[in-house]
């Protein structure tokens, strides 16, 4: 061989991974909740926060929760990005705003689009509600919500107020 072999430095190569899921009660009960358009999440009967989705026990306390709460299709975005690299076979189209945001009386964030509006106007504090997609596409996943989009007239409100808010409401609820 006159010709010099060269190592291999790089390689482009797909991975799929397959994988099962078992969903557990809490799990479960939200996936058929959010099915029929509801958003639910669990009540921790020791720090009194309401968690979405529902994991089956309190992280903070590792105490199971069984008290279902119903809460609003209404949240507050607590921090978000602009992402500007495409994500392959989706139709979301960069630059696009990932958020991470509350729901409306309930105590642990969650990450979701946002959109509906221009990217400059989201700001921290920003109050959206869910954009549904049509009943018809809907199936047992947070992805029956399309988007939380900006609410019309409502002003950013303040984080830090915000969180003493809700840590009042939890005292209240374990002092009941």
């Amino acid at each position: 061989m006159s010709e010099e072999l060269k190592p291999v430095e790089i390689i482009d190569s797909p991975v799929y991974m397959n994988y099962s899921f078992a969903a557990g009660r809490a799990t479960s009960n939200f996936l058929r909740s959010i099915k029929e358009g509801k958003l639910v999440g669990q009540r921790s009967s020791i720090t009194g926060k309401v968690i979405v989705p529902p994991r089956g026990s309190d992280a903070e306390t590792g105490t199971p929760t069984f008290e279902e709460v119903e809460l609003p299709d209404t949240a507050t975005v607590i921090m978000f990005t602009v992402v500007y690299i495409p994500i392959p076979n989706s139709k979301v189209q960069p630059p696009f705003i990932v958020a991470n945001m509350v729901l409306d009386n309930s105590d642990q964030t969650f990450i979701h689009l946002v959109s509906g509006c221009k990217n400059e106007d989201v700001k921290i504090g920003t109050r959206v509600k869910a954009v549904w997609r049509d009943k018809s596409e809907w199936a047992y996943s947070f992805n029956n919500i399309e988007y939380f989009q900006p609410i019309a007239g409502e002003a950013p409100v303040d984080i830090d107020a915000l969180r003493a808010k809700r840590l009042k409401e939890v005292e209240a609820f374990k002092h009941a």
